[in-house]
């Protein structure tokens, strides 16, 4: 990427602003510019793309994306020793980067594309497709995307989300009934996307080097995800059987189950997403009928 954007290396402009990875922010730098390349174009073509970037760093992704094509980035970075490194990149792609100083976690996602200016607190426009690549902090990642596959209405307003994470959270991410990786997490992925792992990422791609692998995944959001609102109470004690753990929700779990048609002897791991909208239209049924 250096040679592509004439900008100076990464282990140089880490250097100059003192940009040392910090544990309590989940930092693990990406230096290897082949492979934030290879990130930044795991979405499909970025022409005409504006894109959200969560916690760019020194910004290895971010040129990528920039390098690549990309209508507009924007970077949100919480790390204030971060926010000059970003400057010179967004001097050098003159009005095409926006570096917002904040916490992802405390912003409203709902409400986009337009608001993705509003949320980057750029006064930018955002016209055409949204999308979020990012190498995500692992302290905030599975939180994050919870929030993202939570949007209402749907479909949300990005086309889709290319993120990192440690490899065992992508495996929970694309788990499928049955697996031990099973969980709230593979069923609120699988309901409201098609999720795959798009490829793995060596511990020594990053600075400081992780004790663990990690994995880049595509979530595409489906257009029309059937309604389901029982995965809470089934996943929060997901070794008793559902007739058990249902309980909570009200009506008689035996009759909500066999309207479902699944056994109440099954348990939560062992559903699947469409297993659970029917059960989630059982229960409606009878909340209905009450």
């Amino acid at each position: 990427m250096t040679a592509r954007d004439e900008l100076p290396p990464l282990r140089e402009t880490i250097r100059r602003h003192g940009l040392s990875a910090k544990k309590s922010l989940g930092q693990n730098f990406l230096l290897d510019l082949n492979l934030t390349a290879r990130i930044a174009r795991a979405g499909g073509p970025l022409e005409g793309i504006t894109v959200v970037e969560i916690g760019p760093g020194p910004g290895g992704l971010t040129r990528a994306l920039l390098a690549e094509g990309a209508r507009q980035v924007i970077a949100i970075e919480r790390d204030s020793r971060a926010i000059a490194a970003l400057g010179e990149i967004a001097a050098h792609y003159p009005g095409r980067l926006t570096v917002v100083e904040g916490d992802a976690l405390e912003m409203e996602w709902n409400r986009a594309p337009a608001a993705a200016s509003s949320i980057a607190q750029s006064g930018g426009e955002t016209e055409g497709a949204v999308r979020i690549i990012a190498n995500l902090p692992y302290n905030i990642a599975t939180a994050l995307l919870v929030r993202w596959l939570g949007i209402e209405p749907w479909p949300p307003w990005y086309d889709s989300l290319v993120l990192m994470f440690q490899r065992e959270v992508a495996e929970r991410i694309v788990a499928v009934p049955g697996a031990k990786q099973y969980g709230r997490l593979a069923v609120l992925a699988g309901w409201r996307t098609e999720a795959k792992i798009v490829f793995d990422v060596a511990p020594t791609a990053f600075v400081p080097r992780p004790k663990v692998t990690s994995s880049v995944v595509r979530l595409v959001p489906r257009a029309s995800p059937l309604p389901c609102a029982v995965t809470a109470a089934a996943f929060g004690q997901r070794r008793k059987m559902l007739r058990q753990s249902l309980r909570a929700l009200g009506p008689d779990p035996q009759a909500i189950l066999a309207a479902a048609g699944i056994d109440p002897a099954a348990r939560a791991e062992e559903i699947s997403v469409m297993g659970f909208v029917a059960l989630a239209n059982a229960l409606d049924a009878a909340r209905e009928q009450a």
